[in-house]
């Protein structure tokens, strides 16, 4: 039996593929932007393809890392904006590459929402882009999901996949030793973790997201919306420069969790907390929700957003690198003998 032209259409059920197709067309020259070498083909296809021996490489491992923004996205969705929550993104993954050695060489999101809206997704998909390119590395494709019934109201969620490589041998860490250097590079203030703690404390303040912020120019939300820095040109810089042992991106668990990542058994990091001056969105959050400073430490970057471990020998060497990269390069501390992190000084 055949429908009338009146008949149900995926349109009727929530579901604009027309709006997807526009989308693909707006962002292509933001993704075109962000390729490099090894690159084959543009968006489009059903999967994307990479030349590793294009990219320069004779033996490669590759290196894979996924993450989310996580609650930050709330906070960009009740403002509507959304510009550069995908640097945040990107962020998160590359970051995270560069702490194992490897070059990121190509990033895929995945971008769900209840209704395709062309112009936020276009801004949102143009900041991954950018985040891509800062990076050096190449948006090769992505998925754009709209799904009715799971997202209401404007909300949507977004993933991002990177992969990156090194010759093999060439992995981090490797070498860390009693003596090392702790390097670290000044975060943009809260970057993408603890948000379901900010948002809290948003909360207990009393403040709207538009109201002036409290420790800096601007709204609360916009302050807080200050993307994720990218390390990845910077770092790279350094470990070819020679001397680099380690690399922890200070995510999720602070100060306190990221660094012994890096650090074999046996040894631990000793941070002079009196090293670096604890920027105010850290200093407001703490009063505002009255935190302790070991609670600070576990949450938060508090300032730092890269920690490089270094031969002492080179440490200098290896500062002047970051800072010919425009990077705020603090002594942080030591490796010494123990376990995990002990800290000395004070931040608050």
């Amino acid at each position: 039996m055949t429908k009338g032209h009146n008949g149900l259409t995926y349109a009727d059920a929530g579901v604009d593929i027309d709006a997807g197709n526009a989308l693909v067309e707006r962002i292509k020259p933001a993704a075109k932007r962000t390729m490099r070498s090894g690159t084959m083909g543009g968006l489009g296809g059903f999967g994307a393809l990479f030349d590793l021996k294009g990219a320069g490489y004779s033996d490669p491992i590759l290196v894979a890392a996924t993450d989310g923004v996580g609650t930050k996205l709330r906070i960009a969705i009740d403002t509507g904006n959304v510009d550069t929550i995908g640097v945040d993104l990107v962020a998160m993954c590359v970051n995270d590459l560069v702490c194992q050695g490897a070059e990121p060489l190509f990033f895929l999101d995945y971008f769900a929402t209840g209704k395709l809206e062309l112009e936020q997704a276009t801004r949102i998909i143009t900041g991954i882009a950018a985040g891509c390119e800062a990076s050096g590395c190449a948006l090769i494709g992505g998925e754009t999901a709209e799904m009715p019934g799971m997202y209401h109201n404007g909300d949507f969620d977004l993933a991002g996949f990177a992969v990156g490589a090194m010759e093999r041998g060439a992995d981090l860490p490797s070498g860390v030793a009693e003596g090392d250097v702790l390097l670290g590079l000044a975060s943009n203030g809260v970057h993408s973790n603890g948000y379901s703690f900010v948002r809290k404390v948003v909360e207990l303040s009393g403040l709207g997201w538009d109201a002036p912020s409290p420790f800096s120019d601007g709204t609360l939300g916009e302050a807080l919306l200050a993307p994720t820095r990218l390390y990845v040109k910077q770092a790279l810089a350094a470990v070819r420069a020679g001397g680099v042992h380690g690399l922890a991106h200070i995510t999720g668990g602070g100060l306190t969790e990221n660094p012994p990542r890096v650090i074999p058994e046996g040894l631990a990091c000793a941070i002079d907390l009196s090293a670096w001056t604890l920027p105010p969105v850290f200093r407001w959050l703490a009063k505002t929700a009255n935190m302790a400073e070991g609670e600070l430490l576990k949450t938060f970057n508090c300032g730092i957003g890269m920690m490089l471990v270094v031969d002492a020998d080179q440490a200098e060497a290896l500062a002047d690198v970051l800072r010919a990269h425009g990077e705020q390069v603090v002594v942080m501390g030591r490796v010494v003998q123990g376990e995990g992190v002990i800290y000395s000084g004070q931040l608050l």
